[in-house]
C-alpha cells in the first residue's frame, strides 16, 4: 500500500523544461535551471573588480577612510580586513572565503580571490571573482608636517646631568621593553639625553607619568604660543616637558645629609648606591644598613655622588674574616639589615702595587659573600681621593673608611666584549653617554653579573657571533661571568625571538 503511495506521488509531481536550454527542472519563477540563471544574471554586479588603497612611503601605513592610518603587513589579516571594507556592494552578499592571490612585490597591486553566495529567484548561486587593489601613495598628515618641519605639537626632553650614564641605559631598555615610544613622531640624540617628539600634548604626558614611574626624576612644564585666531578664539600652543633623572646611578658612592640620615633610620653618611629603580637602594657598606629613598626625598634634600664608577680602583684580597652576628653594633631605631649580603673584615692591596709592599689596607665589606682571598675586586680609594662636597665636609675623618668595595673584578673587560653572544637594542644610534661607548659596555657586564636586574630588560641573540662550544658544557665554569645559553634563552622567551639587525 505505502509503495503504490510512492508511484502517485512520483506521477503527480510536475517538471517543466528550461526556457533557454530545455532541461527538466521544478518549477520556479525564472523558468530557467541554475546553470542559465548563472549565465543571465550576474551576482556580483554593482561590486567594482578594481579599487585603490592608500599607502604612505614616509611611515608605511594605509589610510583607513574617513583618518586613520594603520599598519599592515602584506597578505596579514588587517590587510585583508581593509581592503574587504574599502570594497562598496559586499554587504548585500554572503560572503563565504577570501584570500589574497600572489603578485610581484614591485607591482604595487594587491589582488584578492573572493567567493560569494547570493539568493536570486529562489535559487542560492555561488561566484568567484578577482578584486584587484591598485596602491596609491599618499603622504599622511604626520609625515606631511614632518616634511613641512612643524611636525611636533610636545616634546619631551630627558636628561642626565650625571658623568656615568648606567642609569640612563638602564632607562633606556625600559623604555623598548614596555614600548613606551610607541606614539613617538621622532627621537633626538642630544649629548646628556633625548628629545621625544609627539603630536599631541597627551602623549607626552603619557611618556612622562612612564618615566615617573620608573626611575626617580623630576620634570617641568611649559608651553609656547605658536598662532592665535582671534576671530575663533583658537590658540596653537607647543608644549614642552623637561624630565630630569637623578644624577646618581649604580655602584656609585654618596654622602647623605645629617638630616636624611636620621630618616632613613640612622644610616651611616657614607653609602653604596647598589640598585636604581623608581627608588635609590642604598647600603652602608660598613654595618649591611639597607634603605630605599624615593624621589620625592631626593628632590626635598638633593645630593651628588662623591665617587662614580670611572674612579674604580683594583684590589686584591689578601684575607677576608666574616664578622658573626653577635660582634655587631645594634641600636634602637635602626633600619633594615640586608639579609642578601654578609658582612666581613678584609686586607686590601691595590693590584698595582703586589709584590712591592707589605702594607695592607683594612676595611669592612658587604661582600664577603662572594670573596675569598685572591680574588680582585673594585673600590673606591676614599683615603687618597679629592673629595669636594659639603656634606663630606663636615663628617669626622674617623668615621670614614680608606677603602669602600663596590663588586668583585672579573678580569679583562674587552675579552668579555669579544665573548658576548647578545646585544641589545638602542633608540638612537648615536651613544648619548660617552664618545668610546665604554659607559655602555660596563652597563652590558653589569647585566652579566646582575639576574635580577636582567629581568627587566629585553636581551636579544647576536647572530654575527657564534656560540663557543664551552657554552653547551654544564660543567663548564670560567672566572668571566656569562649568560649561559640556558639562561639566553630564558631571556629570549620574553622578546621576539627575530633579531634586530
Amino acid at each position: 500500500m505505502e509503495a503504490l503511495n510512492l508511484d502517485v506521488q512520483n506521477q503527480t509531481k510536475a517538471f517543466i523544461r528550461c526556457c533557454t536550454c530545455g532541461l527538466d527542472i521544478e518549477p520556479n519563477p525564472s523558468n530557467m535551471c541554475v546553470g542559465c540563471l548563472r549565465n543571465q544574471i550576474d551576482i556580483t554586479e554593482g561590486i567594482a573588480e578594481q579599487a585603490s588603497l592608500y599607502f604612505c612611503r614616509g611611515c608605511e601605513r594605509y589610510l583607513q577612510p574617513p583618518s586613520e592610518w594603520v599598519h599592515c603587513a602584506l597578505e596579514s589579516r588587517e590587510l585583508l580586513s581593509l581592503c574587504l571594507k574599502r570594497l562598496k556592494g559586499l554587504n548585500r552578499l554572503k560572503l563565504i572565503d577570501a584570500g589574497f592571490v600572489w603578485t610581484e612585490p614591485h607591482s604595487k597591486r594587491i589582488k584578492v580571490k573572493l567567493v560569494v553566495h547570493g539568493e536570486v529567484m529562489g535559487a542560492i548561486l555561488q561566484k568567484e571573482f578577482v578584486v584587484v587593489y591598485a596602491i596609491t601613495h599618499q603622504m599622511c598628515d604626520d609625515c606631511h608636517r614632518s616634511e613641512a618641519k612643524d611636525f611636533w605639537k610636545a616634546m619631551v626632553q630627558v636628561r642626565q646631568k650625571a658623568e656615568n650614564k648606567k642609569t640612563f641605559y638602564y632607562l633606556e631598555q625600559l623604555i623598548l621593553k614596555h614600548n613606551a615610544h610607541e606614539n613617538t613622531l621622532g627621537i633626538k640624540p642630544i649629548h646628556g639625553g633625548l628629545d621625544f617628539f609627539y603630536a599631541t600634548e597627551a602623549n607626552a604626558r603619557k611618556m612622562v607619568d612612564f618615566l615617573v614611574t620608573v626611575l626617580p626624576c623630576k620634570f617641568q612644564h611649559s608651553k609656547k604660543l605658536i598662532s592665535h585666531d582671534i576671530h575663533s578664539n583658537v590658540y596653537n600652543y607647543k608644549f614642552t616637558f623637561s624630565v630630569e633623572i637623578v644624577p646618581i646611578s649604580k655602584d656609585s658612592v654618596v654622602c647623605l645629609p645629617r638630616k636624611l640620615t636620621q630618616s632613613l633610620g640612622g644610616i651611616s653618611p657614607i653609602c653604596l648606591i647598589y640598585r636604581v629603580t623608581n627608588t635609590l637602594h642604598l647600603i652602608d657598606p660598613s654595618s649591611g644598613q639597607i634603605s630605599e629613598l624615593n624621589s620625592t626625598n631626593y628632590w626635598r634634600t638633593p645630593f651628588n655622588a662623591i665617587c662614580n664608577p670611572k674612579q674604580l680602583v683594583e684590589y686584591i684580597v689578601m684575607d677576608i674574616e666574616p664578622i658573626m652576628d653577635k660582634d655587631r653594633k645594634f641600636f634602637p631605631g635602626q633600619g633594615n639589615i640586608s639579609q642578601r649580603h654578609v658582612l666581613a673584615d678584609v686586607w686590601l692591596v691595590k693590584a698595582s702595587e703586589l709584590g712591592l709592599t707589605d702594607n695592607t689596607i683594612h676595611t669592612r665589606t658587604h661582600l664577603g659573600h662572594v670573596l675569598k682571598p685572591g680574588d680582585s675586586a673594585l673600590g673606591y680609594n676614599i683615603q687618597d681621593s679629592n673629595v669636594n662636597d659639603t656634606n663630606f665636609d663636615k663628617l669626622d675623618t674617623s668615621s670614614i673608611p680608606d677603602v669602600i668595595l663596590v663588586k668583585k673584578y672579573f678580569g679583562d673587560r674587552v675579552s668579555r666584549k669579544k665573548q658576548r653572544i647578545w646585544k641589545l637594542k638602542r633608540l638612537a644610534d648615536k651613544d648619548t653617554g660617552s664618545i668610546d661607548g665604554k659607559d655602555f659596555n660596563e652597563f652590558m657586564d653589569d647585566l652579566e653579573e646582575d639576574p635580577e636586574l636582567r629581568k627587566n630588560i629585553n636581551i636579544f641573540k647576536d647572530t654575527s657571533k657564534s656560540i663557543p662550544v664551552d657554552v653547551y658544557d654544564k660543567d663548564y665554569d670560567s672566572s668571566v661571568p656569562h649568560i649561559t645559553l640556558e639562561e639566553m634563552l630564558d631571556d629570549l622567551e620574553l622578546v621576539d625571538v627575530e633579531m634586530v639587525e
